[in-house]
């Protein structure tokens, strides 16, 4: 019997040959996976896809945008999900615009002495990069160390730079903060590159002359927006025109006196030419200074005189009071001892931002002091979004009404709150009317005439304005020993409040029409494990994700063996021919 056996060096340099085409494969797809990355977004939510308005940006860059990623190391498993979060945008971006986007991920500290450190951290400080510290479980899950990292990025980009906050303090979990972030990725890497490529920053008029409040109180928030745009004040009983056109847009801060015919003129007049407006009207007059020399006071009506104004634009700010168990603690000391003990005081609404519209979505609480409801009119062509409202369990009281530090003696019922989410922003677009459009006074019409100027009795394409009846959500408090506190933080308590990003957002939405804060619209859907369950069942699912995979290897393997032995052992025996 003959028999023919392969040639045993043929098969070897066969598998070789495979090898060696199976690498190069290898290579090539890793190499062109590095020129080319794509990826697929299943989440619900489409929090990886960027909006239309990021791609355009993106498409029509000028210049080159360098974007250097400071949170870089070894992290808790978090920050790693953050990190990664952070280089998916990036390549997100550099899919779109291609060699335009450039971005590197460093840990400044690496490698750098005691002293070397200290002086870097004052550096990166001085341009808005701070050290942040987290506590880490040690690897034997009994102590704990400190984590020093830099959750910030810096982004260079027309001649200007402009650092980027990654990860904010949001009230929640630390795991809350780290989909937040996550979630607000695309927004704050395209804002900073818009912002960056402006050629002439927006121009907003802080306006004065009815008492509005300019001075230590709205220091932080002034000083912020004059680092973003170009802010003027301008005084509105000594202008003797229509606010100018050139402002894309003015602020009006709770003001105190009334105002006169030619002045409301000169606002509506401004709006009717395009412009925009941010109304923080307070109708009460009131405060804690009241409160100071005796146990209670009158809320009085400070008679304005902007009714009939911003009723035709398509609101009402009430004269009355917003009482509110979504509130702010006050401090008191207990009748017959030196004992200080926090208390509710209901006219500090805390304001929880729901809408889901890009100026407040995923925002946190809000804090405010004496606030009045809105109401929303009926004005033709003129969309109405609410922005912020008070809880659940609110109570609005009419002028004129009694305030009193007693209240904080009696304890509180729900069902003592029976309104819910009383409107206290609100956004207002369209194409408005003027409140004079059939009711000019001829001297109005004279002293337009004399200074060559037409009147407009409405807008001939849409524009916006927002109004606030939040009281003091713009001002920030200071002390004797601090001097300035940041807007938005509660001296009583320590906490921070989101008023500035709001106002921020406000003005940003005003004054800037790329569209860049529909990226703020997407949502924060957290995805947490049972902590409890995944610590009583760790050791299953180590067992899950580290032996099965590796018993599936060798049972693929063993299956691909016993076949491939089959198979040679088929063709073999189809060789072996029968003796003659």
């Amino acid at each position: 019997m003959a028999t023919q056996t392969p040639n045993k060096n043929q098969r070897q340099r066969q598998a070789l040959v495979r090898i060696v085409i199976m690498a190069a494969i290898l290579v090539c797809v890793n190499v062109l996976a590095s020129y080319f990355h794509t990826g697929l977004d299943l989440t619900s939510e489409k929090r990886f896809t960027l909006s239309t308005p990021t791609k355009k940006l993106l498409r029509n860059m000028p210049e080159v945008a360098v974007v250097d990623v400071y949170l870089q190391g070894k992290f808790p498993a978090e920050l790693q999900r953050l990190q990664e979060a952070v280089r998916e945008c990036l390549r997100s971006f550099k899919d779109i615009a291609g060699n335009k986007v450039i971005f590197r991920f460093t840990n400044p500290l690496e490698g750098k002495s005691e002293s070397d450190q200290k002086l870097i951290a004052q550096d990166l400080s001085e341009k808005g990069i701070w050290l942040r510290q987290l506590p880490t479980k040690d690897d034997d899950e009994e102590g704990y160390s400190m984590k020093v990292f830099f959750p910030y990025a810096l982004v260079q980009y027309n001649g200007k730079e402009m650092a980027v906050n990654l990860l904010e303090n949001h009230q929640g979990s630390f795991a809350q903060n780290i989909s937040y972030a996550e979630a607000s990725l695309e927004y704050k890497f395209a804002n900073a590159i818009n912002q960056l490529g402006r050629r002439d920053r927006a121009r907003i008029a802080y306006l004065t002359g009815n008492n509005e409040e300019l001075g230590i109180q709205t220091f932080d928030m002034l000083h912020t927006i004059s680092a973003n745009y170009t802010l003027d004040t301008v005084d509105l009983s000594r202008i003797h025109h229509p606010i100018s056109i050139a402002y894309d847009a003015v602020i009006i801060n709770e003001p105190t006196i009334p105002f006169i015919g030619p002045d409301k003129l000169k606002i509506d007049q401004y709006v009717m030419r395009g412009g925009h407006v941010l109304w923080i009207v307070n109708n009460l007059n009131v405060s804690l200074d009241s409160l100071v020399h005796s146990p209670q006071t009158i809320a009085l009506e400070y008679g304005l005189n902007l009714d009939d104004i911003l009723f035709k634009y398509g609101v009402r700010v009430n004269n009355d009071l917003i009482e509110d168990r979504q509130d702010l603690p006050l401090p008191r000391t207990s009748e017959g001892t030196s004992q200080v003990e926090m208390h509710e005081w209901v006219y500090f609404p805390r304001l929880n931002p729901t809408s889901d519209h890009p100026i407040v979505k995923n925002m946190d609480f809000l804090m405010s002091g004496f606030t009045n409801s809105i109401d929303t009119i009926k004005a033709s062509g003129i969309k109405k979004t609410i922005l912020l409202h008070s809880s659940k369990y609110s109570l609005s009281a009419r002028s004129p009404v009694r305030v009193s530090l007693s209240m904080m003696n009696y304890p509180l019922k729900n069902e003592m709150f029976p309104k819910s989410y009383l409107p206290v922003a609100v956004l207002l677009e369209g194409k408005f009317h003027s409140v004079y459009e059939h009711k000019l006074a001829p001297e109005y019409l004279h002293t337009l005439d004399s200074l060559k100027d037409t009147f407009k009795p409405k807008t001939d394409s849409n524009t916006s304005m927002i109004v606030i009846s939040a009281g003091n959500i713009f001002n920030n408090d200071y002390t004797a020993k601090d001097g300035v506190l940041p807007i938005g933080y509660y001296k009583y308590t320590g906490d921070f409040f989101a008023n500035k990003d709001f106002l921020l957002n406000c003005l940003e939405y005003l004054t800037d029409n790329s569209g860049i804060l529909e990226a703020r619209s997407k949502d924060v859907k957290l995805r947490l494990l049972d902590t409890g369950r995944a610590k009583d069942e760790k050791t299953m699912w180590q067992f899950v994700n580290v032996a099965i995979p590796i018993a599936m290897v060798l049972v693929f393997a063993s299956a691909y063996f016993f076949f491939r032995k089959r198979r040679y052992e088929v063709k073999n025996n189809d060789k072996v021919k029968p003796a003659s």
